[in-house]
């Protein structure tokens, strides 16, 4: 288990600075947010370590130059930017920012799915509602919504998703084809993508894909486009609806990025329905990311402050779990658990559990 949280050591005058950064919180963000769209830290990548001036920066990017200054002087707060005598360079925090892919996926998902939503963060932790998803639409949780909202939030969304969860993949599916599995539930399918994959390195398996209808008709589409339909099936299913079980028989339940997205009460109930739709000696494959598990400090970060997406945009809810919890929540479930392996991806534990 991670010790990142387990003492208070620094100084007073240390936490009064941080303090005064999370007080200037949604400043900090969207300054380097607009630093970024407005291209003036990719010019300064660009120009190297000597930089340019304010002057020189609102002529090559057609910006005004009371805009740049106010932006660059910001960015020289929060450590983006530093001063080469009169001109503004670029620190690595800056390069970061403008080269890595992890940073950019992060920072638009927050911008464009998250910003505006958070700010109903007490209504939703008071209501156990997601009282942010409001500035979308008007449903219960953002997996209903998913197909309609907007398309730059619908590709922050599926980006944020899918560059989690690409590299886990690439690890996991030789653990799930050594048994050689004829067919494959896979739950909360969503683009598809975990399924296509499987069919592409099998020439046998089948897969069920179960998921909302909204995403169903995602997933279909992408399926035609490579030509697996013979072998990926999809079947609509309300996932909050206990009372419909899951189809039966399958060598293997595939939960990815998926448990997470419920409350405890709610992953019981989904994990018996799992459970049933096993064949004799099928195994649930769990892949998700814990808190306590990570090697670094800032992905356990960033996994609690996910974790509030969950609560004010997604459902109200879920949440990025201790694996303490799940662990709990899949014996609750009548499972045995018979191999953990953590470190797959960038952040993902895989769990594999049997009756």
């Amino acid at each position: 288990m991670t010790s990142f949280y387990t003492s208070d050591n620094r100084s007073a005058l240390d936490s009064l600075s941080d303090a005064q950064k999370i007080a200037f919180g949604p400043f900090v963000f969207q300054a380097a947010r607009v630093l970024r769209d407005t291209g003036i830290l990719d010019l300064l990548h660009d120009t190297g370590k000597a930089g340019l001036d304010a002057e020189t920066i609102s002529v090559k990017l057609d910006l005004p130059l009371y805009g740049v200054k106010v932006l660059a002087d910001a960015g020289l707060s929060i450590g983006v930017l530093y001063l080469n005598n009169k001109n503004y360079s670029l620190t690595k925090t800056g390069h970061f920012i403008v080269t890595d892919k992890m940073t950019n996926v992060n920072m638009d998902f927050v911008n464009d799915v998250c910003y505006n939503g958070i700010f109903h963060l007490e209504e939703a932790v008071r209501t156990q509602r997601p009282a942010g998803l409001k500035v979308f639409g008007d449903w219960d949780t953002i997996y209903e919504g998913l197909s309609h909202l907007p398309e730059e939030v619908k590709e922050s969304w599926f980006g944020f998703d899918h560059f989690y969860s690409d590299k886990a993949f690439e690890e996991v599916i030789p653990v799930l084809f050594k048994e050689e599995p004829g067919n494959i539930l896979d739950v909360g399918g969503n683009t598809g993508k975990f399924s296509i994959r499987c069919a592409s390195y099998s020439d046998t398996v089948r897969i069920t894909i179960l998921d909302h209808p909204g995403q169903l008709e995602m997933a279909e589409n992408n399926i035609k486009k490579h030509g697996f339909e013979e072998r990926i099936d999809t079947h609509p299913i309300d996932l909050l609806d206990h009372s419909k079980p899951y189809p039966k028989s399958y060598d293997i339940v595939w939960m990815s990025q998926f448990l997470d997205c419920f409350g405890g009460d709610d992953i019981v109930e989904l994990l018996l329905k799992a459970r049933n739709a096993l064949s004799e000696n099928g195994s649930i494959f769990i892949l998700d990311t814990y808190w306590d598990r990570q090697r670094f400090e800032i992905s356990s970060f960033c996994l609690n402050m996910t974790s509030l997406y969950f609560t004010v945009m997604a459902n109200g809810t879920s949440r990025m779990y201790h694996s303490g919890e799940m662990i709990g929540y899949i014996e609750r479930a009548g499972l045995q658990i018979v191999r953990q392996k953590d470190g797959i991806g960038l952040s993902h534990t895989l769990i594999e559990c049997k009756k």
